[in-house]
């Protein structure tokens, strides 16, 4: 059993992204099935196109953001939903002036990302 408070979790820069952070919440060695994950892009930030190995599900916390799911493009703010079936191709691009921040849970399993462009 783990409880914490997301301002105690270090946040960590993601590399392949611009202007983008990520706190893993509850990590694979806390939980035998889920990790959660919490990402932040500042205003201007995102990831590029990219594939996991892994399903994405994600709860958009706070702000708004352009993301590009396949061949789709979706607007997502506050309250949002999103899945992303693993191997799929998915990119972000925060559209707002205030930060793009989810909730990004993945199955405890292996993944690797591969960035497309």
């Amino acid at each position: 059993m783990s409880v914490k408070h997301i301002e105690d979790v270090e946040k960590t820069i993601v590399e392949a992204g611009v202007g983008t952070t990520k706190k893993v919440l509850i990590s694979p060695d806390e939980s035998p099935n889920f990790a959660m994950r919490c990402f932040t892009m500042e205003p201007g930030g995102g990831m590029p196109n990219h594939t996991n190995l892994v399903e994405h599900e994600q709860y958009v916390l706070r702000g708004r953001a352009r993301i590009g799911i396949g061949e789709e493009t979706f607007e997502v703010q506050t309250g949002s939903v999103v899945f992303i079936p693993s191997q799929v191709p998915h990119w972000y691009k925060n559209i707002g002036d205030e930060p793009f921040e989810f909730l990004c849970l993945v199955p405890n399993q292996p993944d690797e990302t591969t960035i497309l462009e």
